[in-house]
């Protein structure tokens, strides 16, 4: 018989992971990539003895795939992409890819914001709670890489729409939306309701045996869950209103009923601040509970969590300046929350690839908050006609030294230091997380 051809397109993370599980599992492996591939991941595809090419797709190693898998970097507008789909190849993600070869329970988590964090939340409590558990999607090892090598009983998912985009049949028992704000829409025509439909997929394969954990106080998932068919059992969250089923609060404490159990817990022992990461230990909890984790583990994982890296993670004070790194803050949503949080006068980090971005629900609090504005990016034209008016002092910086350097002078005792940049980061870094580490290290040479 002969075997299957898994054809990969990207060589990151994700299609190396899936390259890994295809060989593992008997396919005809072929990966190619438009840029040059990472030298370690080269290492890795020869060491498996996986056939690759880079800075060119070849046609006719590609045309003649049983199934390919696309890189969620890469949009599906592109015209190899639409040819393939003519000739009838299945396009799929890595999660669809890899899920077929797992048993495991599958906790999936999507939204605009907040993805990192409840994905993170939620893996440790898990784990504190003795269960044998994995966590993929945007961090660590790919999903695929992981179905390969461990054998984890429980994975909990980080899943961006992109991914979502590329399944057929990928169904998690339990999926959280933790909210959906305008993010990427260059990649849906610029219609926010195909975004939104992106987002839904999540749900689309899930029965009546499944759960749909969801911010009730979001306009968009509610109207969302009226247009978009689920099935499955809602769990919402909610920081306004008393709900029987899910979680609200009550005289500062969070109440979760699920199934007639209830577990309570203090808002203030929570170990992340503000009221976003209140929602997002929400969620967590209600995995949990949902998998029959202990109600005193439960309070202890959420007082005991350490944050993520490049999400409000705050670096040094200076002088009685506090800097904080919210690289991670790639869209406007995100940049909100951070703002949000700040309690004393802040100099504002901001700028980089805009993705349509409307500033328009920043301006207030900009305007009560902000001090002074330090853009850093290649294009700052749209920063600058936003805030122009809202903010007593503006400098453009194209390097992130620079920029640490200008927002030390301008901050006086007590005031923060915020690098939130509401934009992605690819004119001057690599990612997010490079951008991050910059910063912290510019902080660090102050």
């Amino acid at each position: 018989m002969q075997k299957q051809r898994l054809v990969i397109l990207g060589a990151g993370e994700s299609g190396v992971g899936t390259a890994i599980l295809g060989k593992k599992q008997g396919y005809d492996v072929f990966v190619s990539d438009k840029s040059v591939v990472k030298e370690h991941y080269k290492n890795v595809l020869n060491q498996f003895q996986i056939e690759w090419e880079e800075q060119q797709h070849t046609k006719a190693k590609l045309f003649n795939a049983d199934v390919v898998m696309k890189s969620p970097g890469i949009p599906d507008t592109i015209p190899l992409v639409k040819e393939l789909k003519v000739k009838g190849i299945a396009v799929i993600s890595e999660i669809e890819f890899a899920v077929q070869f797992t048993n495991a329970t599958i906790v999936g988590i999507t939204g605009s914001n907040g993805k990192t964090t409840t994905t993170m939340l939620t893996h440790h409590v898990l784990k504190q709670g003795e269960l044998n558990v994995g966590v993929a999607g945007n961090m660590g090892d790919s999903f695929a890489k992981q179905v390969a090598a461990q054998s984890y009983d429980t994975y909990v998912l980080e899943l961006s729409s992109f991914q979502l985009d590329g399944i057929i049949d990928f169904k998690p028992h339990i999926a959280i939306i933790t909210n959906i704000t305008p993010d990427h829409l260059d990649r849906y025509d610029y219609k926010f309701e195909n975004y939104i439909a992106s987002k839904f997929r999540i749900a689309m394969n899930q029965t009546e045996s499944d759960f749909l954990i969801y911010d009730a106080d979001d306009e968009v998932v509610v109207e969302g869950l009226k247009t978009h068919k689920v099935k499955s059992t809602l769990i919402p969250f909610s920081l306004t209103k008393k709900l029987e089923n899910g979680a609200y609060i009550k005289d500062k404490n969070i109440i979760l009923t699920i199934q007639n159990k209830t577990i309570t817990m203090p808002t203030d022992s929570l170990a992340l601040e503000g009221q976003h990461n209140v929602k997002n230990a929400m969620a967590a909890s209600a995995v949990a509970q949902l998998l029959n984790i202990r109600k005193q583990t439960i309070r202890e994982s959420m007082s005991g969590f350490q944050g993520v890296e490049h999400r409000l993670e705050k670096v040094l004070k200076i002088q009685n300046v506090q800097y904080i790194n919210d690289s991670k803050a790639t869209n406007i949503n995100a940049t909100y929350y951070a703002l949000e949080s700040m309690t004393t006068q802040t100099v504002w980090i901001v700028g980089g690839v805009d993705k349509g971005n409307d500033y328009a629900d920043l301006l207030p609090l900009v305007h009560e908050k902000v001090k002074a504005i330090v853009c850093l990016g290649v294009d700052n034209s749209k920063i600058i006609e936003s805030f122009g008016r809202v903010a007593d002092l503006m400098v453009e910086t194209t390097s992130m030294d620079e920029a640490v350097k200008m927002a030390h002078k301008i901050a006086e005792k007590g005031d923060n230091v915020l690098l939130s940049p509401a934009c992605a980061s690819f004119d001057l870094f690599e990612n997010y997380e490079e951008r991050g580490k910059q910063f912290k290290a510019a902080v660090r040479n102050l």
